[in-house]
């Protein structure tokens, strides 16, 4: 467990130690995943159709390819996002939970699953990044599947990402408490 980080789940904290990832990734992916349980706990009380444990190893692990592209710790990149997927992959790590590492950031590719779109969402959400049209996809689905006006969704949204917002200055100073290397 990363210090002053919320623990991650067993078997993404066991990956993320057999590729040696960086204690501020490993803390990155911590306060991701805390986030991500936050945002699911919401969907659950909508009544949203939602594969939960999907969700959660994919936001512990979505940045898992920065271990491969070491320089987008500290830049911008998308390389480590396909590395990721195919270094979960090949360690035994199923399809349906690796392919977050290579979504998480376009949500906005033809056939994104709500899922995709969750872990994406709390990958922005933890540090108050506000994205309309990702927030607007997200929305439109648990609307439609619950039945409820999409207005209704949405403020539930804004207010649920404004209070994870208030905590971002706490996060983020957890990650940054942490080397990158």
């Amino acid at each position: 467990m990363t210090p002053g980080a919320p623990p991650l789940p067993e078997a993404a904290a066991a990956l993320l130690a057999a590729v040696d990832a960086p204690p501020r990734l490993t803390a990155h992916l911590g306060l991701v995943h805390e986030v991500a349980v936050t945002i699911l706990d919401r969907c659950a009380e909508y009544g949203a159709a939602v594969d939960r444990e999907a969700v959660l190893f994919g936001a512990a692990t979505h940045d898992i390819g920065k271990t491969v592209h070491r320089e987008e710790l500290s830049a911008p990149g998308s390389l480590h996002e396909r590395a990721g997927r195919e270094l979960l992959l090949a360690h035994g790590v199923p399809e349906r939970l690796a392919r977050f590492a290579g979504t998480h950031g376009s949500w906005g590719a033809p056939g994104a699953t709500v899922e995709d779109l969750l872990v994406s969402l709390a990958d922005k959400a933890w540090k108050d990044s506000r994205v309309r049209d990702l927030e607007d996809r997200v929305v439109a689905r648990p609307a439609q599947a619950a039945g409820r006006e999409h207005w209704e969704v949405f403020l539930a949204l804004d207010d649920l990402l404004t209070a994870i917002g208030a905590d971002a200055p706490r996060r983020l100073a957890v990650q940054a408490a942490h080397p990158v290397a």
